[in-house]
């Protein structure tokens, strides 16, 4: 079954991506853009049934981008983010 908050915000997410495919292309590469919203709808449903809010945070978006990269960071990601001795610090 599915649950309609869920569907409303796929629906935002991917509106605003085919409004902006170069915003898309920068954050998932040449990965399949498919696989990224069956694995953002995924992420949203588990979000739903553990009694969290649907929307995504930044955190789980690059956990989706980075499990569809086999855990390689992505170029444009490593000038946002300085690696240290104790892990990556954001620059923003």
């Amino acid at each position: 079954m599915k649950n309609v908050d869920v569907e409303l915000y796929m629906n935002q997410f991917i509106t605003f991506f085919e409004k902006n495919p170069n915003d898309l292309l920068d954050l998932i590469g040449d990965s399949e853009k498919d696989l990224f919203y069956d694995k953002v709808r995924q992420r949203c449903v588990q979000n739903y049934e553990n009694g969290d809010d649907i929307t995504l945070t930044n955190r789980q978006i690059m956990e989706i981008i980075l499990e569809m990269k086999n855990g390689e960071i992505p170029h444009k990601v490593h000038k946002l983010f300085e690696k240290t001795k104790y892990g990556y610090f954001g620059l923003n």
